[in-house]
């Protein structure tokens, strides 16, 4: 039995099918995963996980016990669900990805959605049933007053259901994601809005990025539960069960980093991309194909400062990493098909004979992204609303002249704020002359910045936050 678990929707690798019909294992992908695989193994964590594929799947049945650890894979202790498809798909895109997510960034449309329907509480079970797996699974795999900590908004339920299974044990929910204001969370249906709240209160800690989202949280309590919060002691207390409410950052391991952006595969990325720039200034930014990133404000932005900024015209090219995201979804179809052609058109507009602009490269590579954090001179971070952002950490470590253009709505922007150029994401003029700014900075001011940067981004590696939610479940 365990005695530390940790469960995520996503978990530390994945499997595909190859045309021989074997099965081949990769790193996971998504920040959570980034932050958590080589902390979760160093200290011997259980990770409990959903198969997200059929690959997975394939390689759960073949796991005993979904144990993929003890079917000869260096993965870790790892025990993955084998959910049904169709459950899966209705708790993981319409209520995960589609609902909570669009509640938590603040992303609809308001006019027109949500609409709560009989469809939707269908979805709604299928998301407890989801729930219900890790629960039983976790319940299952811990040992007698054992520390589990469950991972964000995917498992809302997990710690209440939990509770109700062992009541040993010692659980912590964290959300990765901001938390919507009462007025904003309210959206959802009322008796939705009781039993995400419930569910996350089952827990005897419940983490959050940042004070903001926090604070959020224990607003939603209040109003939308009744619930009694102390805010000086940070508690919410509710049907006789008090919670804590802590505040634990998450940043990045800058030794573990740049070993692997030191790697062979990197350095052929480093001079390819090096030939392909020419010698011109470069703005890079990373990130998902996700509606909250905010990517395609982002290109007009550039737009903006070339059409302002002439003088630049040759000397400057945008690489903008936008790896596709929940493509299930139409809307984030739609979307990556606006970034592409919003690419397209600064393309058309602006490119030479000898001049690319922009590079928009929508193929997943690890490596060519490290290799680009390497060479930026001026990274652009502008989400409309995001629980942390790595990547604005991530960029700091392995650049050694970056500026930074962050969105003051990035959870990030609370300890990298003083030290970037923060913006507000939905102003494009405004941003545009942060870039403009940013590739102008004195040589001494762009360093002194980005020290400080890396120094705030590697105050809190993932060993500490771990160790940070560990301690609070003493």
């Amino acid at each position: 039995m365990n005695s530390v678990l940790v469960a995520s929707n996503r978990g530390p690798v994945s499997f595909t099918v190859d045309d021989d019909g074997e099965l081949s294992m990769k790193r996971g992908g998504g920040g959570l995963v980034s932050g958590l695989t080589g902390v979760a193994k160093e200290h011997g964590v259980l990770w409990v996980c959903a198969a997200l594929s059929d690959g997975d799947r394939s390689a759960v049945r073949l796991a005993p016990g979904g144990r993929l650890d003890r079917a000869g894979y260096d993965t870790g202790a790892l025990r993955m669900l084998d959910i049904p498809a169709a459950t899966f798909h209705r708790a993981y895109n319409a209520v995960a990805n589609s609902t909570l997510w669009f509640v938590n960034h603040l992303l609809y449309d308001i006019p027109n959605s949500p609409c709560f329907g009989t469809k939707f509480r269908r979805e709604w079970e299928s998301y407890r049933d989801y729930n219900g797996a890790f629960a039983l699974a976790l319940a299952e795999e811990a040992g007698h007053g054992a520390r589990v900590m469950v991972q964000d908004y995917h498992l809302t339920l997990t710690p209440a259901m939990l509770r109700a299974e062992r009541p040993d044990l010692r659980i912590a929910h964290f959300s990765h994601t901001p938390w919507a204001p009462p007025e904003y969370f309210s959206l959802l249906p009322d008796e939705v809005t009781r039993e995400v709240l419930d569910g996350i209160l089952g827990a005897d800690h419940a983490g959050f990025l940042t004070r903001r989202w926090a604070a959020a949280f224990m607003d939603c309590c209040e109003a939308l539960l009744g619930a009694r919060v102390d805010r000086a002691a940070g508690t919410v207390a509710h049907e006789g069960r008090t919670t804590r409410v802590g505040v634990h950052s998450l940043g990045v391991d800058g030794a573990a980093l740049w070993a692997r952006a030191c790697e062979p595969d990197v350095e052929s990325h480093m001079a390819a991309l090096t030939e392909q720039v020419a010698g011109r200034r470069l703005i890079v930014r990373i990130d998902r194909t996700e509606l909250s990133k905010n990517i395609v404000r982002g290109l007009l932005a550039y737009r903006e400062f070339l059409d302002a900024h002439p003088e630049w015209h040759g000397k400057v090219v945008h690489l903008a990493f936008a790896y596709p995201s929940r493509h299930d979804l139409p809307e984030y179809r739609e979307y990556t098909a606006s970034v592409q052609r919003c690419a397209r058109e600064i393309e058309d507009a602006y490119a030479t004979e000898d001049w690319d602009p922009v590079i928009l490269n929508v193929n997943d590579d690890y490596p060519r992204s490290l290799a680009a954090y390497r060479l930026a001179d001026v990274l652009l971070v502008n989400p409309i609303r995001d629980g942390m952002n790595l990547v604005a950490k991530e960029g700091p470590v392995l650049s050694p002249r970056c500026a930074l253009v962050l969105s003051r709505e990035a959870g990030a922007a609370a300890e990298l704020g003083p030290y970037a150029l923060v913006v507000n994401p939905y102003d494009v003029s405004g941003t545009a002359a942060a870039l403009h700014e940013a590739l102008v900075m004195p040589e001494d001011e762009r360093r002194r910045r980005r020290d400080l940067l890396h120094a705030a981004a590697t105050a809190l590696p993932p060993h500490k936050w771990l160790e940070s939610q560990l301690d609070a479940l003493l």
